[in-house]
Order: C-alpha cells, then structure tokens, then sequence
C-alpha cells in the first residue's frame, strides 16, 4: 500500500481591522487553506481574497521581492508574504500589519508617508556643487570595488521590515532607523555626493541618527534583501565621532 502524503490544513489568522469604520474593531478572523507544493503567503492571501473573503486588504506589486509591498507581521516577526513559504511555517499562521506604519485597513499600510518623510529629511540624493548641471558631462570614473559597494546599499527596497523590527523607533519615533542611515552611508560613500562630513554630522550625529541606535541587530536579521545594515551604522558612527571630537 503506497504513502499518500495529504496536504496540511493550514489555519491562517488574519487580524482585521478598517481605521475608516467608526464601529470597527480589531479582531481576529481564521481562514483554512490547503497547503499547496511550493505555496507562499501571497499565494495564501490571495486564495483568502478570492474565495472566501474579497474585502481582505493587503499590499503587492511585484511578487519577487523586489517592491517591498508585502511586509507584514508573520507569526510576530516582519517578513515578506511573497517570500515566505507556508512549508518553513507551523499550521497555524498568525498575520498581522506592520506596526509604526499608518494602517490603511487589515495588513495594508502605508508605509510611503514615513519613508518619503525620512528621505526629504535626510536629503537622500547626490549633493553637488554645481548650479546648473551639464547632462553631457560625464562622470569621473570609480574603482569598482566602491561602486558594488554602493550598489548593495542601492538594493533597499524600503518595505518596512527593519522599521517594524526597531526597538529604538519602538521608543523614539524621530528615530531614522536602519533604512535611513543606510541611505546616508550610501551617498557618503559616494564621491559624487560633495556633502561634508560636517554636514552629515548636522543630519545624523544625534539620538535621532547613529548616536541613538542601540546595536539590537533586529534591522539586519528582518531585512530581505540581507543588507549590512549594522556594519554601515558602525562605518557613519565612527565617522560622525571623528567629526564630534574637532
């Protein structure tokens, strides 16, 4: 008699809640899927959407890991849906929005107001000292160790994860978090980028920039892309403590 493996039965709690209704409130909806070979939380989320529940809100663009869209609470821990297969999960799956964030309704937020405000903030764009820029100049060569330096810092997808993870902007939400200091240590490392380090220093050489990180690692474990977001904190820290000590 031949083992006929059967699909489990996973039991998908989804929290539900709509700013927007006046009566709503947070509460806990359970939805049962039948696990699929190869089946991703996206997958599962749109299974919910499609028969059983089409009022579920939740984000998605690419489906590749790429946009950022889909981060949401996975058990707890901030993940993304579409890279997060339901074989690595328990049965029970408990999802919920990501926190910090301005909640749209159920697992959708907003996260672009809080990532364009820290941008605008941080000015995260390349500094130069020209008035009028040239578009057929070109640009001085760079070693090419420096530029895949850079490029991996360009492989931010800003969803979230490292905000939500945050025990420092938990407690201090002024704090520009992970993402935002990885954005400054890109430009810095950039010689395209005319800033001086003083002025760097007057963006981040606070509570609010690397002198408030408390080094829990939690931006680094949750990002997606698997960044080396502490080792660049450390880099601008000890680059701004050069500064603070003139």
């Amino acid at each position: 008699m031949s083992d006929i493996h059967m699909p489990r039965k996973l039991k998908i709690d989804v929290l539900r809640y709509d700013p927007n209704l006046p009566n709503e409130k947070p509460h806990m909806q359970r939805f049962i899927i039948e696990e699929a070979h190869g089946m991703t939380l996206y997958v599962v989320l749109n299974e919910i959407r499609e028969h059983h529940d089409n009022a579920l809100k939740f984000d998605f663009v690419c489906r590749a890991g790429i946009c950022g869209s889909c981060g949401m609470l996975i058990n707890g821990r901030p993940g993304l849906a579409c890279r997060t297969l339901t074989s690595k999960l328990p049965d029970l799956i408990t999802l919920a929005p990501l926190p910090i964030f301005k909640l749209i309704g159920d697992l959708s937020v907003y996260s672009g107001e809080w990532m364009r405000g820290m941008n605008e903030r941080l000015e995260t764009w390349i500094h130069t000292q020209e008035k009028k820029s040239d578009i057929n100049k070109i640009e001085e060569p760079m070693e090419p160790e420096l530029a895949e330096e850079i490029y991996e810092l360009d492989r931010c997808i800003e969803c979230g994860c490292c905000v939500a993870g945050c025990g420092t902007i938990a407690m201090r939400e002024s704090f520009v978090g992970a993402v935002g200091l990885n954005k400054l240590a890109r430009y810095h490392l950039d010689p395209r980028d005319k800033r001086s380090d003083d002025e760097y220093f007057e963006l981040i050489g606070n509570e609010d920039g690397v002198f408030g990180c408390m080094t829990l690692l939690g931006c680094e474990d949750l990002c997606p892309k698997e960044l080396p977001l502490q080792s660049k904190i450390a880099y601008l820290r000890r680059t701004m403590l050069k500064v603070g000590m003139k």
